[in-house]
């Protein structure tokens, strides 16, 4: 009965913060071609902010639906997400670090961990 509660809220608050982030991403998007043309448009660098964005939100989006299946692969998964998170916003955000990451990477920690918790309490019922 726990174990379920436990799921059902790191997947709801990690399907959440994907939406977020890929809404946040888009609008980013919309921002830059409304600035820039089509000159905003260019190729990806292996290290440019957004596309390490995009690649932490799939990845984050994969354990979110991995979930459904393996909750400790999934809760692995999304505190990976977080720390991917935290250390694109150390080397990429200008400042107020800990804030923008409890806003955006902290979720995903809840989420993993409560995964992780759902995992164990199934695992001690077997």
């Amino acid at each position: 009965m726990i174990a379920e509660r436990l799921r059902l809220a790191g997947r709801i608050i990690g399907f959440s913060m994907v939406g977020f982030g890929g809404v946040m991403l888009i609008g980013e998007a919309v921002g830059e071609f409304r600035r820039g043309g089509w000159a905003a448009i260019t190729p990806p660098s292996p290290a440019d902010p957004g596309l390490l964005l995009v690649i932490i939100g799939a990845v984050a989006l994969a354990g979110c639906i991995l979930s459904w299946w393996r909750e400790r692969a999934a809760g692995i998964m999304l505190v990976a997400v977080a720390a991917a998170l935290g250390a694109h916003i150390a080397v990429f955000a200008a400042r107020n670090h800990l804030l923008v990451w409890s806003m955006i990477g902290v979720p995903f920690l809840v989420a993993g961990i409560l995964l992780l918790n759902a995992w164990r309490l199934s695992q001690e019922l077997v």
